[in-house]
């Protein structure tokens, strides 16, 4: 079954209406009538819903089974990521609502080539919080990852206060003598708790950020010994933490 997210709630009589882009495809593109049946998502829990009734735009549905178990990552992972070069940010994006995070926070790295243009910012942080919501749609998510405006190192550092546990992606952690293994750091992380993991942009983050986030009670993590690309590293270590927790 198809599956949406309303952008109200049911009523109290257990219906609730889909209209705009949603409406139009179920009508239009998914051709659907009175009596077909979809997956209807609302407040984190996804509800098995019938169309009773055809609107101009959209449909009238009415809740009928559940809520259904839900497949959320049982931590709420959120990846910060220095701003990276091309459409990179949108396959961070896609794979990593697929894989189960719970938000992304770009940020203005020392050694970011990108520059945010404020004057655009709002139009890409609204695509890109599209591509999320199709993505958690077809891997049938229950809630859309939040997709933030670029923060500064600075605002990140303040932001970071508000997790339980922050790591960091460390290329120097990976080349010590005894690095940090994802596994060894997710031995303390337990169900429920909000973490915060941070990656550089292309050509990793600066020695000066690096040492600033271990001031702010950042825990260096190693991804293993190959150098990875900075839209692979996030993918690796949700991977990996699917592993750990699913």
């Amino acid at each position: 079954m198809q599956r949406y997210f309303l952008d109200s709630p049911f009523g109290i009589d257990g219906t609730a209406k889909i209209q705009g882009g949603d409406g139009k495809h179920i009508v239009k593109v998914m051709r659907m009538d009175v009596g077909n049946r979809i997956i209807a998502v609302t407040n984190g829990e996804a509800f098995v819903s019938e169309i009773i009734d055809l609107l101009s735009d959209g449909v009238v549905i009415s809740r009928k089974e559940g809520p259904l178990t839900s497949n959320e990552m049982p931590v709420e992972v959120t990846i910060a990521c220095g701003l990276p070069k091309g459409d990179k940010l949108d396959l961070i994006v896609q794979k990593g609502t697929e894989l189960g995070m719970r938000a992304i926070i770009p940020f203005e790295a020392e050694r970011s080539i990108v520059k945010w243009d404020s004057k655009k910012g709002d139009k890409k942080v609204e695509r890109l919080s599209k591509i999320a919501k199709e993505a958690a749609e077809q891997c049938h998510r229950t809630f859309i990852p939040e997709v933030q405006a670029p923060l500064s190192f600075k605002q990140l550092l303040l932001e970071s206060k508000n997790y339980d546990i922050r790591l960091f992606a460390d290329e120097e952690d990976a080349k010590s003598v005894e690095p940090n293994r994802i596994a060894d750091r997710l031995k303390n992380v337990y169900h429920k708790q909000t973490v915060l993991v941070v990656f550089g942009p292309e050509g990793g983050l600066s020695r000066k950020e690096a040492d600033a986030l271990v001031t702010a009670k950042f825990l260096s993590v190693s991804l293993g010994p190959r150098i990875l690309r900075t839209e692979t590293a996030p993918l690796y270590l949700l991977s990996a933490m699917s592993y750990e927790f699913e």
